[in-house]
């Protein structure tokens, strides 16, 4: 769902995620991603899940299996089979 932004905010918001996107850990995110999708291809319509370390529906990766995402959290979130990453 969009956000309904006035042109400043929009491009204030713009320069605030891909600051966020581009930080060692979200980069590092990304390239564990990369790494078992191309080990094991989820099938159409299926999405990668860190937490379990499998492919799952895309609907339910989304959200924590439904507990939500105020739980996640730097301290709580962990990466399965990879290298501690910079902060």
């Amino acid at each position: 769902m969009a956000y309904k932004l006035s042109p400043k905010a929009a491009a204030a918001k713009k320069v605030r995620d891909l600051k966020a996107a581009k930080t060692a850990k979200r980069k590092a995110y990304k390239a564990h991603s990369q790494r078992e999708r191309r080990k094991n291809p989820c099938k159409k319509g299926y999405d990668y899940d860190h937490e379990d370390g499998k492919c799952e529906l895309i609907k339910k990766n989304r959200g924590n299996e439904g507990k939500g995402t105020k739980k996640e959290g730097k301290k709580t979130y962990k990466l399965k089979n990879s290298k501690k990453t910079k902060k």
